[in-house]
């Protein structure tokens, strides 16, 4: 049936691409396949496309046919964070919601509804208004079906419901935190709406996009359909192209265009279909040079698919947008160590249990709500022992308070003090340290996040070593992720990893190859990443793992009628100019600490020979 571009791309399931269209209709600058502002096509009634991608153009969000509000445009990559609202509009099988809803292997794929009535599954009964997981969609005994988790009496059951099974669903509350990407692939249902909430904004944002804070609003979003000639030429098409086409995938032999891939596809090839040529039809969006080599009309090989490991970094720097990257664990560059900040007398006692000695500077003045307990100056050295409750009485009340051990070395002479852990002072970590490490050794001898610098540039890297010219970089966390082993054809013996999700390419395999394999890289890949992707691998990495305590806060329980105790060693007026002198005298003090500690120390901090 012909039907508008439009309609056409509301109404097709993302899981159907890729599909042949025949041009009916439409008005253009005559004859066929030629560019329009380097996006749209020029079409001809019965020309033949391919439908190989439908991605978001832009989201338009709507308050209410009542409102002054103005409709807001938002990007697709909008750093917002949203909640959604539950769909008041029923579904009456398991067939319909099938057919509606994005149902997938992530955690956004796991739709969750509750039954209007009582359900009755073999030996189990669920009652009315308990959730039901539908995790996948499979095909049971000759009948598909989904299959479905439920918890019953505080049981787990896994169901499976077919899809004929017809009723009445409702959909559950969701109280997950989603960017509008993740809205658009998974939560926008098939020929319905999207009601969202907008809770915080990551970064700047307009103040037209800021009127819809708090605020419900209903998404909308405009597709951009990337499309094949038979001739191999892609072109881009918006959904709201004036066009008139006809869908005739079942009746076109698919063979005739050639087949296009991108990484994901090439990683979901079987073991034994490697190595392979692939030609790039489509290079990388990434503006980025290791990635310059990839232009379109190149062929590479593909060696293999593997998983390999990463570290995040990001660089310690105020004065500009903090720059994220993933370093291969197979990174040739040698690192110092550089000094770590704590906030509080609680974070030091975290990084206690990672180092066998810890010294640290003070760079604020502390004085406790306790006599019992010690107070501290600027610029006071310190060796942090161990941790320890105590009892402390305070108003005829006896209460335990955790805190930490300490030994301040200022004058040579040590003096043991005694820190709560709720203290807000600041210290600064005394690192005696100059050896050279490889990312690994830092890895295996000390415990991440800590501080470093790149002191020994990587010779063999894709393009330059972009972390020689950062200042400070902590190392966050090691990561796991999937890559391709690749080359290009004409120099199959530099071999390097490309990430499978955070490239956008299109390739076109031409065959097997039948040279030498390679199965590790010989240079060095590493990646830039924008602060979405950033959020994102530590999200997915960490979605299983509770949330770190948080600080303790200062005793409620205090005497209202003492004086401020927490404070600055100057009045707030001097304490401006105080703080711009801080940063200057850091590494003078840092320097001149080093040789107090040695002189009053007996034991240094014991760092790991290097094998």
């Amino acid at each position: 049936m012909t039907t508008t571009l439009q309609a056409f791309v509301q109404s097709l399931d993302p899981k159907t691409v890729p599909r042949v269209l025949q041009i009916q209709s439409g008005f253009y600058h005559g004859g066929s396949h030629y560019e329009l502002s380097g996006n749209e096509c020029s079409l001809s009634t019965g020309d033949i496309i391919k439908i190989t991608e439908i991605k978001v153009k832009k989201v338009i969000a709507t308050y209410n046919e009542y409102s002054r509000l103005p409709a807001a445009e938002f990007p697709p990559d909008f750093p917002g964070l949203f909640t959604i609202v539950a769909d008041k509009n029923p579904y009456h099988s398991i067939e319909e919601i099938v057919q509606t809803l994005h149902i997938g292997s992530l955690p956004f794929g796991k739709p969750t509804l509750y039954s209007h009535s009582q359900l009755e599954i073999g030996d189990i009964i669920i009652d009315k208004d308990e959730s039901i997981i539908f995790n996948s969609v499979e095909e049971v005994n000759g009948v598909k079906s989904v299959t479905c988790k439920v918890t019953v009496k505080g049981i787990n059951h896994s169901i499976t419901l077919p899809l004929t099974h017809t009723g009445e669903f409702y959909e559950c509350q969701d109280e997950r935190i989603y960017t509008l990407k993740e809205i658009v692939d998974w939560k926008i249902p098939k020929n319905r709406t999207r009601m969202a909430i907008l809770k915080d904004v990551i970064g700047n944002c307009t103040r037209q996009n800021l009127f819809y804070s708090a605020k419900r609003m209903v998404l909308k979003p405009v597709y951009e359909v990337k499309t094949l000639t038979q001739y191999g030429g892609f072109f881009n098409l918006s959904s709201d192209l004036d066009v008139e086409v006809l869908d005739i995938t079942e009746h076109f032999d698919l063979k005739l265009f050639s087949p296009i891939l991108n990484t994901q596809d090439i990683f979901e090839k079987t073991t034994n279909e490697f190595p392979l040529v692939a030609e790039i039809l489509e290079g990388p969006l990434k503006q980025c040079k290791a990635y310059k080599l990839l232009r379109c009309g190149r062929r590479i090989i593909v060696h293999k698919k593997y998983q390999a490991d990463r570290i995040i970094a990001s660089e310690s720097r105020s004065d500009t947008p903090k720059r994220h990257f993933l370093i291969p664990s197979s990174y040739k560059g040698k690192f110092k160590r550089r000094p770590r900040f704590f906030p509080t007398v609680y974070d030091l006692n975290i990084a206690k249990r990672e180092l066998v000695d810890l010294y640290v500077v003070a760079t604020k003045s502390f004085h406790p709500v306790h006599d019992e307990f010690s107070s501290l100056n600027v610029g006071d050295l310190l060796q942090v022992k161990k941790f320890k409750s105590h009892e402390v009485l305070r108003e005829g009340t006896k209460t335990v308070v955790d805190t930490l051990e300490c030994t301040k070395t200022n004058d040579g002479n040590p003096v043991e003090l005694i820190l709560p852990l709720y203290g807000e002072g600041g210290f600064m970590e005394i690192v005696h340290d100059s050896k050279q490490y490889s990312l690994s050794e830092l890895c295996n001898y000390f415990q991440l996040p800590l501080n470093a610098k790149i002191s020994v540039r990587d010779l063999f890297t894709v393009g330059e070593d972009i972390l020689a010219n950062t200042s400070v970089l902590t190392l966050e966390e090691q990561i796991t992720d999937s890559y391709l082993l690749v080359s290009l054809h004409d120099k199959p013996e530099e071999v390097w990893e490309l990430p499978v999700y955070r490239l956008s390419m299109s390739f076109q395999v031409v065959g097997q190859f039948n040279g030498k394999v390679f199965s590790s890289p010989t240079k060095t890949n590493i990646e830039e990443i924008n602060e979405e992707e950033y959020y994102m691998v530590r999200r997915y990495e960490n979605h299983v793992q509770l949330p770190p305590p948080r600080p303790p806060k200062t005793p409620v329980y205090e005497n209202k009628s003492r004086p401020i105790i927490m404070q600055e060693m100057l009045p707030k007026n001097e304490y401006a100019e105080e703080s711009l002198q801080l940063g200057k005298q850091e590494d003078s003090l840092q320097a001149s600490n080093e040789k107090d500690l040695k002189s009053t120390t007996p034991n240094k901090e014991k760092v790991p020979e290097r094998h």
